[in-house]
């Protein structure tokens, strides 16, 4: 498997750490509400791609960052973060909350992306919908189609736990964005959805939202996956991911359909 090699980047006044591999035409990751995890998917598409994978302002273990106001912003940072890497023009990845960010760097800046891969986005969101939390075998159950199958979720620090916590709730902001949404008919980068048919997270239905408003947009749904794609079906996802990176409207014409709906 590939070897990611931590790094950091100085843009928009922050200073970003990133994980990086491979080789390949640029694909940059944005994470989900929980933080930077490299999964069995980076792995397999860093044998194609150059991966990048950020570890957005106020994460981790940077610094808290009580600037940023809205995920609008946050996409600005890490769009000067991917300029600050020479990284002219790219393919983006947005994992869950991370594909809200990403949907906002779409809307801003779309001359800067190649094509568009949202991965159990959270820009649309289920009424009440939360992002996991709790102990780390509540936050895989939640995550996992089958917990059982994943390493344990290492324990984190409390004080980044609730430093991550404050900033999700103050960036998340309401289920249904209307600012965002309004953009999403110009957004005609070529878009792929992607939700796992178990996600309790964001649930599979939410597709429809996007495939509807999004010009450019295909949907999949991933069988036997739940909100954490990427790993409960690394090879189905990179597959299609791949495929659609190299085809983009023509990947649907696959001949590896049953990777998807086996």
């Amino acid at each position: 498997m590939a070897e990611f090699r931590e790094a950091f980047v100085e843009a928009d006044g922050f200073r970003i750490r990133y994980l990086a591999a491979g080789d390949g035409p640029p694909l940059v990751h944005l994470h989900g509400a929980g933080g930077l995890r490299i999964s069995p998917a980076h792995e397999l598409l860093a044998r194609r791609y150059r991966v990048i994978a950020f570890e957005m302002p106020g994460f981790g273990a940077s610094a808290e960052n009580t600037r940023t106001k809205d995920q609008a912003e946050l996409a600005r940072t890490m769009a000067a973060a991917a300029g600050a890497l020479g990284l002219d023009r790219f393919n983006l990845w947005g994992t869950s909350f991370g594909g809200k960010t990403a949907l906002w760097l779409a809307a801003q800046a779309p001359e800067l992306l190649t094509a568009l891969v949202l991965e159990s986005p959270a820009a649309i969101r289920s009424p009440g919908g939360r992002p996991p939390s709790g102990t780390p075998e509540e936050i895989a159950r939640a995550l996992f189609a089958h917990p059982e199958r994943v390493a344990p979720l290492p324990p984190q620090d409390p004080a980044i736990v609730a430093q991550t916590g404050r900033l999700v709730a103050r960036l998340r902001g309401p289920e249904r964005d209307p600012d965002l949404e309004a953009r999403f008919p110009k957004i005609a980068t070529p878009t792929l959805v992607l939700f796992g048919t178990l996600d309790r997270v964001t649930p599979p239905e939410l597709g429809r939202h996007y495939k509807a408003a999004l010009p450019n947009c295909n949907l999949v749904l991933v069988y036997d996956a739940a909100h954490a794609i990427g790993t409960d079906r690394p090879e189905a996802f990179c597959e299609v991911v791949t495929d659609f990176l190299e085809r983009h409207e023509a990947f649907i014409i696959s001949r590896h359909e049953t990777l998807i709906n086996p």
